[in-house]
């Protein structure tokens, strides 16, 4: 897919996906929405992309929607008003995926359902779906320029991206609760004492900080391993008990030990570094994807 609005490069095994409307402050459409959604699931299969990096051009992380754009700004269909169950009986019809599904709740399924570590370099303004869409990504490192801010009471709409489940678990209900009510733009040291982000780092350093930590999740680790675990730490806390965990934890423990974990076992026990053969691609084990 040629991409219009996000730049794809991959430099020793880390992607860097950049939002790529500078002009605009990178605002987000629906076309970035399904760039994104067709990067991330492109992203989950390739065995040359290890991680992937998000971040902006110029200026800007994302500063929130397009609110330019013709007819309903968000992309929906004022025609359409199911009920949620048919919501949810009609899931995957394609009316009920453009026009009643919000985009940025799809961009972080997508996301959610990659099987590389996804970290954000939040390089500057990221409001409203700019926020939330980094919410889904496993670790947000922030520009010592970034502002951020969950801004849709502003306007009378409310939190999407499936962030009203993803930011609670991150920050807490409090914190959540302040943020989305204010509905106040904040800036790095906020986010940072918010634990919304990882750690806040000088501006021209941002990139080269997210790479770095790319390298430290995936250098000289199994791909197979690092999809697995992703998965099981995103989706095995909401299991209803520490067996079901359990459960998972040992199918996965025994296909990982037959495999690249023979070869990490022999490369402890030899002093050397390891050669993971396994890929993500097409050597994850047959129980998965186990939910």
């Amino acid at each position: 897919m040629n991409y219009t609005t996000l730049d794809w490069q991959i430099d020793d095994r880390v992607l860097t996906l950049t939002l790529q409307r500078p002009a605009q402050l990178n605002a987000f459409t629906v076309t970035m929405a399904n760039e994104l959604i067709d990067a991330y699931q492109r992203a989950s299969e390739d065995d040359a992309v290890g991680a992937v990096v998000v971040t902006g051009a110029g200026r800007a992380f994302c500063a929130g929607m397009d609110l330019s754009s013709p007819g309903n700004v968000f992309g929906l269909d004022e025609t359409l008003s199911p009920g949620l169950d048919e919501l949810k009986a009609q899931w995957d019809d394609p009316a009920m995926v453009s026009g009643v599904r919000d985009t940025g709740g799809r961009v972080a399924l997508a996301v959610y359902d990659c099987k590389k570590p996804v970290i954000a370099a939040i390089n500057g303004a990221a409001v409203g779906i700019g926020a939330t869409m980094t919410l889904a990504m496993d670790v947000r490192l922030a520009s010592d320029k970034a502002r951020i801010g969950f801004v849709f009471g502003r306007i009378g709409v409310v939190p999407e991206a499936c962030s009203t489940w993803f930011l609670p678990r991150i920050v807490g209900a409090q914190q959540a609760f302040d943020w989305v009510y204010s509905g106040d733009i904040f800036d790095a040291q906020e986010a940072l004492a918010g634990r919304l982000v990882k750690a806040v780092v000088p501006h021209e350093q941002l990139l080269a900080e997210a790479h770095k930590l790319a390298h430290k999740y995936i250098d000289q680790r199994s791909p197979v391993s690092i999809a697995l675990m992703r998965q099981m730490l995103l989706r095995n806390p909401g299991l209803a008990h520490p067996r079901d965990a359990h459960a998972v934890e040992s199918l996965a423990m025994l296909q990982t030990s037959l495999h690249d974990g023979k070869e990490g076992v022999a490369a402890f026990n030899g002093k050397r570094a390891p050669v993971f053969t396994g890929r993500a691609s097409d050597g994850l084990p047959g129980f998965y994807p186990w939910w």
